[in-house]
């Protein structure tokens, strides 16, 4: 065997023993294929969440994002309060409009940002006891309220209700 052969297939010898050898069966130690979300669940309720600020209509936004995040993403159903293994509930403790830019000559603001506070619990309904529970996450979309864009208030609330929806349901996630 000629000595550039032998090399050759030493090299790839020696990539074969360095390249890993599989998934670890737990993430702690390594890439896994195992299930992003807790497997001792089947079911879950997504209720509407309590609103206790002064802009109203977030908690629907909020509701819909909720359900089409969990079918599309999470092994759970959703199943009534009653039947679930488990319940998703929560409450938004503010919201607001900022103000970031306004027009010299008009004095109207130019964009506004809508941000959304709120608290949420993963509860098991079998033991009552608390899955996850996270306060104070937030969501902000940014809107053009003036002329020409005229971008109405919903556009940022559909926006802020689809963030807070993925960050509740990546918070469900098994924790690494």
């Amino acid at each position: 065997m000629n000595r550039s052969l032998r090399m050759l297939l030493l090299g790839c010898v020696g990539m074969l023993l360095s390249a890993p050898l599989g998934c670890a069966s737990n993430p702690r130690e390594g890439y896994a294929a195992a299930n992003l979300y807790p497997a001792q669940f089947r079911s879950v309720s997504a209720t509407i969440f309590r609103n206790r600020s002064y802009i109203r209509g977030i908690e629907k936004h909020l509701m819909e994002a909720l359900t089409k995040e969990l079918e599309s993403t999470t092994p759970y159903s959703l199943a009534s309060e009653v039947s679930a293994d488990t319940v998703l509930q929560g409450t938004i403790t503010d919201a607001r409009l900022l103000e970031l830019s306004k027009d010299p000559t008009t004095g109207l603001a130019n964009e506004m940002m809508f941000e959304v506070t709120a608290n949420f619990e993963w509860i098991d309904m079998r033991t009552g006891k608390k899955i996850v529970a996270q306060n104070g996450i937030k969501a902000s979309a940014l809107f053009v309220p003036s002329a020409p864009a005229r971008e109405p208030i919903e556009l940022a609330q559909f926006a802020v209700a689809e963030d807070m929806a993925r960050d509740i349901v990546a918070a469900m996630q098994t924790e690494w």
